[in-house]
This record gives C-alpha cells, structure tokens and sequence, in this order.
C-alpha cells in the first residue's frame, strides 16, 4: 500500500470503531430493514415490510443476481452492496424500458486536518473500486453523493474549505469521464462549482456526465438550508439553472439537490418538465431529519409519478475548529453522524431496503421506465390538479398587498348575549 491508501485504510478503522459505539448502528444492526428482518419472525416481516417498503406490482421486489466481480470488489473494500427490480405491467404497444440505476454513499477518506490534496486523492483512491463494481454491474445511469469530492464543510463557515471548489470541467469531472467512457454509463457528479466566467462565483452544482463521456449539462441547488448548523449561504446562494431535465441515452433525469425535497413545488418542477428518474444528492445528519428522510422522496416519486433516487453520505465528521449555530447551544467540531440510508422510491409508492446507515455503499435498481406512464393513467394525478388555481393563487401571493382568503366566523368575536 502507498501513503495515501495506509492513511484510508487507518481511518477506515477509525470509523469502523466509532460506529459500532456512538454514531452508527441502529441497536447493532446496519439499518432498520436489516434489524426487523433479523428479528420478526418471517410471516410477521411479510407483513411489516408490505407496510413499511410496500409492493411493487402487487409483488414483493426481487434481487438482482450481481456478478461475481461486483461481489468481490464490496467484499474487498468492505462497501454495502445491494440491488433490487422494480418491474412494471406488460404493455401491448410498448416494450419495456428498463435501465440499471445505481447510487453511491460514502464517507470522507482521511481526517478534516490531512492536506486539502491529500483529502481529495484519498477520495479519489477509495471511490475507485465501488465505481468499478457500479460498472462490473452493467449500472447504466449512477449518481453520487453531495459534495462527493469533499468534506462537508459548508456549515463550518470557514472559507479555507473554497479551495475544493472546481470549474464544471475540473479535476473530478476529468476522473469520472474516464469511467463514463469505460462503462458507457451517465454519471451524475454533484460537486462545489467555481464559475470562472462569472467572478469565480461559487456553487453547489450537479455536472451530468454522457455515457460518452462528454458533458451535457449542469443544475445548480435551489434551495439552501438555513437551518441549525446547515447555514449554507456562507458559500453559495440559490442557483439559476431552473428545473432542468436532461435527456440521457437512458431515460431521462434530473437532479434535486439535497435541501429541495423539503420543497414539493420543487419536486413538482421537474415531473412537469418531463423526469422519469430524480436523484437527490444529500448530506443530513440523524438528529436533524432522520425521521423524514424516508417520507419525503417516497412522497414524491408517488405525487409526480417517476422514480426517486436519494442518495445521503455516511460518518461523522469532525473538523478542526470548533464552530456554533447561533442557537445557544455549545460550540461543537462536527455536523453529528450522517446517517447514509440511500434508497430508491418508485411511483408506485414501494421502495428498496436502505443501505446501511454507518457504511459506504452501491445500491443497484432495474427499474422499468414504463411505469411512470402507468402510474399517471392510473391515478391521473396531471389531469385532476387544477394548475391554473394554483397558479392564480401564487400570482396574487407574491404581489404586496395580498391577503389570504380567510373567511370569518361573524359570530367569532361577537360578545355573548
């Protein structure tokens, strides 16, 4: 091993310990699907998973049989690795559409306090072999994490953390052509962006990488948190990129970044634009948002009938000076533990088991395109909203002198008799 992988290896064990103790199994187990189907007898976790993960075309998912390489390289590496199918009715005009999809979750490679360029390689180095099993699996379309090529240090409020930031067709939009071209797969790289032409401006940007390689596009965060120690703008402010979905040799997508699935106007945009799949890209911390983290993208993928992909990094990271959130609490050296957990929602309301919450990790979908369709004629969700009262409503909301529409109990606040 070179330096680099001794220092990955030495703070992989660091991790390995610290999650078994404080910050990363949930009661010992790697996630809640893995600790109730360990422990529920098998005819009672039928039933709380139909509950919990639902079924897909009346059927439970399926696994997907992955090669032997794949399998290896998770071994090796010591990264979760799980795939599922998610099926779609057969049609008599229309063969199926299915693409392989994947998601990566990972955590930082070497301490906050390593040198920037080494934090970056180290990166680099130990998301090489979970690309290769991606691509070993015949993943068509993969998307990383938020911010995959860094520490999450956006909440820090420190600005040595800027010297991460890249031009679109950067360092790390180089490293992930290569392997776009090798395995004629759409890459989906969220990055810290250095917008050179305008003022170097930063931003949190998604690159989306061809299948051949070459870059199709760009969508920038549009909405930043302002929340707990999550108070982003120190870096970036909402991006201008609108709600684009990019047309892909398989299928087509769009990315939103993190903060915007709180935002179902949001999710909206981009299923009125014509997605099939969205990727969210997060980083969020369990005392934060675990509890919604499974019922926000889930509720998406159902109200706007396509596939969900969200993917949440893993480890607790913990930087060199300490920092505080305004709130009066205590100042602290770390966000809390990212909880991973990435999963897949499909618009028929069933999803994937998680990955796990403590571990880096590829989870692998086939999921049958087809299914957007007829979800939409199914429910006909596009059909009976009613767009157009909406749109007055935000018309006259954004004007100054609007006024709800309340009307009033005339009896309310009249004394009694």
């Amino acid at each position: 091993m070179d330096k680099i992988e001794e220092e990955i290896a030495a703070h992989n064990g660091n991790l390995e310990e610290s999650s078994s103790t404080k910050d990363g199994s949930i009661c010992g187990y790697e996630s809640l699907h893995h600790l109730l189907s360990v422990n529920l007898k098998p005819h009672l976790y039928k039933e709380v998973s139909r509950l919990l993960i639902g079924l897909n075309c009346g059927k439970p998912l399926e696994l997907i049989a992955l090669p032997e390489a794949a399998k290896a390289l998770s071994s090796k590496h010591d990264f979760d690795l799980q795939a599922f199918s998610f099926d779609a009715d057969k049609e008599l005009l229309r063969e199926p559409q299915v693409v392989r999809v994947g998601l990566i979750q990972n955590s930082v490679a070497l301490p906050t306090t390593a040198p920037l360029l080494d934090q970056k390689k180290a990166i680099f180095q130990k998301l090489k072999p979970i690309i290769d099993s991606a691509g070993a699996s015949g993943v068509n379309i993969l998307c990383l994490q938020e911010a995959w090529m860094m520490p999450f240090a956006f909440c820090t409020r420190e600005k040595r953390w800027c010297e991460f930031a890249e031009p679109v067709d950067g360092e790390s939009t180089r490293f992930l052509q290569e392997y776009a071209r090798k395995y004629n797969m759409v890459i989906i790289s969220p990055i810290l962006e250095r917008d050179v032409n305008h003022g170097e401006t930063l931003w949190n940007t998604a690159i989306i990488i061809g299948n051949h390689g070459n870059i199709i596009g760009k969508h920038r965060k549009n909405h930043i948190p302002r929340v707990g120690d999550f108070n982003e703008s120190t870096y970036y402010m909402e991006g201008n990129t609108g709600h684009p979905v990019f047309e892909t040799a398989y299928g087509k997508i769009a990315v939103n970044i993190c903060y915007g699935r709180h935002h179902p106007m949001n999710w909206l945009a981009f299923g009125l634009n014509g997605a099939e799949i969205v990727f969210n890209p997060s980083a969020t911390v369990g005392e934060l948002s675990e509890p919604m983290w499974p019922i926000e993208a889930r509720n998406a993928a159902i109200a706007n009938s396509y596939f969900v992909g969200s993917i949440n990094r893993v480890g607790t990271e913990t930087f060199p000076n300490p920092f505080t959130s305004g709130d009066g609490k205590p100042q602290h050296a770390d966000f809390g533990h990212f909880y991973g957990s990435s999963h897949f929602s499909a618009p028929d309301a069933s999803c994937t088991p998680s990955l796990s919450r403590y571990k880096d990790g590829l989870l692998i979908s086939d999921m049958d395109l087809n299914l957007c369709r007829q979800l939409k004629d199914k429910w006909g969700f596009r059909m009976t909203a009613r767009y157009e009262l909406y749109a007055d409503m935000l018309a006259r909301y954004l004007k100054p002198d609007f006024e709800p529409q309340v009307i009033s109990d005339p009896l309310l606040h009249k004394k009694s008799l």
